[in-house]
């Protein structure tokens, strides 16, 4: 049987793992906490995928139900944070075609769909770079992350991702100075579409909104492609031999 911990408890777990000094035990207690967020999740997930086919925005979310365990002791290590405070052990992702629609889906998150919710905006202070919006919607008692990013956010982690292989330094701001700048560049490449994007949006004059989502896109297009080459390149090379694929 499942054992239901206490936050005290949680957290005095978390402590053990952050120290390396966990036993088997407490192992298990971790897995069994992890699993402990599987029908929140599915609540959450089941809302979200209604709503995107109900508004026939032409996503579904993808997600999980639990973070590795590997990957809630190195957060616990990296970070300060105990065990019972980490958000994004249940979480999926939404990702939307432009700025305007993650405003609009956010908006609709946050609103009457979940009551209980914080709402944590990465694009006025990107974490190292990465961009999105977090809505963490609290489902049966248990935290659920929803990331919501547009396709541009979207390749810009999947590129900090192909560096992580390099160095897993890299994805939180350490690391080949030189890749922290090339991903600091697509930063602000990113950052000055959605400005654009917003901007466009508020133009009055048909004519002149009709050229400027034409440049817009014309921008955006060749962004994504120069992402999604350099993404598929990095994939074809064995970063950790040093080979292609």
């Amino acid at each position: 049987m499942t054992e239901i911990l206490s936050k005290s408890k949680i957290d005095q777990l978390g402590e053990r793992l952050k120290r390396g000094a966990s036993s088997e035990a407490d192992l298990i207690l971790l897995d069994d906490y992890r699993q402990s967020f599987g029908e929140a999740y599915e609540q959450v997930l089941r809302t979200v995928a209604i709503i995107l086919h109900e508004r026939k925005m032409g996503t579904a979310p993808t997600g999980r139900a639990a973070k590795s365990t590997e990957s809630i002791i190195a957060k616990l290590r990296r970070e300060s944070i105990r065990l019972s405070q980490m958000q994004d052990i249940a979480g999926c992702r939404v990702v939307v075609q432009d700025v305007i629609e993650q405003d609009k889906l956010v908006k609709l998150f946050s609103g009457l769909i979940f009551v209980d919710k914080t709402v944590i905006d990465r694009r006025d202070k990107p974490s190292h770079g990465y961009r999105a919006v977090h809505v963490i919607a609290r489902m049966l008692g248990k935290p659920v992350e929803i990331q919501i990013r547009t396709r541009l956010q979207h390749l810009w982690a999947e590129l900090s991702e192909k560096f992580s292989d390099i160095d897993p330094n890299i994805k939180y701001g350490g690391g080949d100075k030189k890749i922290q700048y090339i991903l600091s560049m697509v930063c602000q490449l990113v950052e000055g579409v959605e400005i654009e994007e917003k901007e466009e949006y508020s133009i009055s004059e048909e004519d002149e909104k009709k050229r400027t989502v034409f440049e817009i896109e014309k921008k955006k297009t060749g962004l994504v492609a120069i992402l999604e080459e350099t993404i598929k390149g990095l994939s074809r090379f064995d970063t950790r031999k040093g080979q292609t694929r």
